[in-house]
């Protein structure tokens, strides 16, 4: 009998590993961050697209619409790139929500907060957004995934989607080859394309474009802190 319980605690242990493994083909990316590419706006902007945060069973959660967090099913197709959050670098549940203003720093209920675990913490991000409307501007994707992070204390907070992006360009790792050509084949089609139908005109507009959009939430984020909502 004691072997029988000791097999079957091993096995649970054995399911458990493989549960926290990273595995695309299920698109289980446990405690992850994860981007796809966004049609159209990724095809002109390569290095911006839809995010999500993943569970520590690996399942993803992602903000796509009013009061919508799509849990298990990824808004725009299976992720092309991640980046794997080391929990050595997340701050106590209670200091990092004062440090974000996330909470009352006077609250009663700070020792409550420190108990709780990753997916409490991503569990009451996804029930605020929940209640959230979603605009592309203001209120979009990585706004959730910026919120969490913020509660969670990841790096010792004050994430916004900018500094977001910017992290996910630089560190996000390549699920296979295959999600790299997806993700900039379309740029790599269009932009000579453009130049060819449009020469000046598109570089132009593509200028303009770039500007207008980045220069939107570089301002939101750090000149006008209530513009774009964490």
């Amino acid at each position: 009998m004691a072997l029988d319980a000791v097999s079957e605690k091993q096995l649970i242990i054995d399911d458990n590993s493989q549960i926290m493994q990273i595995d695309p083909k299920r698109a289980r990316f446990p405690c992850c961050i994860v981007w796809a590419p966004l049609p159209v706006l990724s095809w002109l902007i390569p290095f911006i697209g839809h995010v999500g945060i993943c569970r520590e069973d690996g399942v993803i959660l992602d903000f796509a619409g009013p009061n919508f967090v799509c849990v298990d099913n990824f808004a725009f197709g299976s992720p092309t790139r991640y980046i794997k959050v080391d929990k050595e670098k997340l701050c106590s549940f209670a200091s990092s929500m004062a440090a974000s203003g996330l909470a009352d720093p006077h609250s009663a209920i700070d020792s409550e907060r420190e108990r709780l675990t990753w997916d409490d913490a991503l569990r009451k991000g996804t029930q605020e957004f929940q209640h959230r409307s979603y605009n592309l501007l203001t209120c979009n994707c990585h706004s959730f995934v910026v919120n969490n992070l913020n509660r969670l204390g990841f790096s010792g907070g004050g994430w916004n989607v900018v500094n977001l992006a910017v992290l996910m360009f630089l560190k996000g790792r390549w699920v296979s080859r295959t999600s790299m050509v997806r993700s900039y084949l379309p740029f790599v089609i269009i932009f000579p394309i453009g130049i060819a139908l449009g020469g000046l005109s598109f570089l132009k507009f593509l200028g303009i474009f770039y500007f207008v959009l980045i220069g939107w939430f570089v301002l939101g984020s750090y000149c006008f802190k209530g513009l774009v909502q964490l």
